[in-house]
């Protein structure tokens, strides 16, 4: 059955911590897989996103390796050693010549982003944006609460909220936003303790000024991007843990392990059914 598994492709668009869940739960069942991701990744968890092998070249999760892949070559090179290839592939051409079995729309935009039933054999998309049955194949739920993982085979999932999941009580105080365009730099790092209103990074304007950025609560800084990369006023940057457990910086959570055991289960149905 493993051997069967190995040959079907599966495609992941998106490599975030979500879309790394789905991934390390695919390999770790016997598929291979690969994912494309853009030239600068705006991941927050990366410290178990497999994005950061795009400006790393490799980014192990739990047992698992991701590592970047620049042509086909590449791609089967790494597939062949049992390592996720990651391909900075935004217009999707790399993709459309190795013609996956599975497709999984990761990058959790919250909005059709053109994929459609034809784009592979089977289509699963992650959270609100696309109907099962309509543009994709399943939809899995990403919303936290009772349904979180679920497969949906026609309808939707639960429209966005606009905010977070509760975690310690807290929901969208746990985020961290840019205060103003720029390009930010760190001065705490993932795994950190902070405490309210301490200042993680600092974001430098076109005009020269260094602005601050500061957390709205206390805990385990649990995410941030990456330094220099461009940012935006109000854009999500960072992400506080109010449960200040420094091991979640580092492992696959909770959501992203449910909806891992979603796409799983959709793959699975729909060979069958096929």
């Amino acid at each position: 059955m493993v051997e069967n598994l190995h040959n079907l492709l599966v495609a992941v668009k998106g490599a975030g911590d979500l879309a790394t869940g789905v991934m390390h739960r695919l390999t770790r069942a016997g598929f291979a897989v690969m994912a494309t991701e853009l030239q600068h990744p705006t991941v927050v968890r990366r410290t178990v996103s497999f994005a950061e092998a795009v400006a790393t070249g490799q980014m192990t999760v739990e047992g698992v390796t991701a590592q970047r892949a620049d042509s086909l070559a590449e791609i089967h090179a790494a597939i062949a050693i049992g390592r996720i290839p990651i391909v900075v592939d935004p217009d999707g051409k790399l993709l459309r010549r190795l013609a996956p079995t599975v497709l999984v729309e990761a990058t959790l935009s919250k909005q059709n982003t053109g994929v459609t039933l034809h784009d592979a054999p089977i289509v699963i998309a992650l959270g609100p944006g696309y109907a099962a049955g309509k543009d994709v194949h399943a939809v899995i739920e990403t919303n936290r609460g009772h349904n979180l993982g679920r497969v949906y085979l026609s309808g939707c999932a639960e429209p966005n909220t606009g905010v977070p999941g509760a975690i310690g009580g807290y929901t969208i105080e746990r985020l961290v936003r840019a205060t103003c365009a720029g390009s930010l730099y760190a001065i705490h790092q993932i795994g950190d303790m902070v405490q309210a209103q301490e200042t993680v990074a600092l974001i430098q304007t076109a005009d020269g000024a260094s602005v601050p950025v500061t957390t709205a609560i206390t805990g385990i800084l649990r995410g941030l991007v990456r330094d220099g990369l461009p940012v935006f006023e109000g854009m999500k940057v960072g992400d506080v843990d109010p449960r200040a457990l420094r091991e979640h910086c580092f492992t696959i959570s909770d959501k992203s392990r449910a909806i891992g055991g979603g796409v799983l289960e959709a793959i699975l149905y729909l060979l069958h059914e096929a």
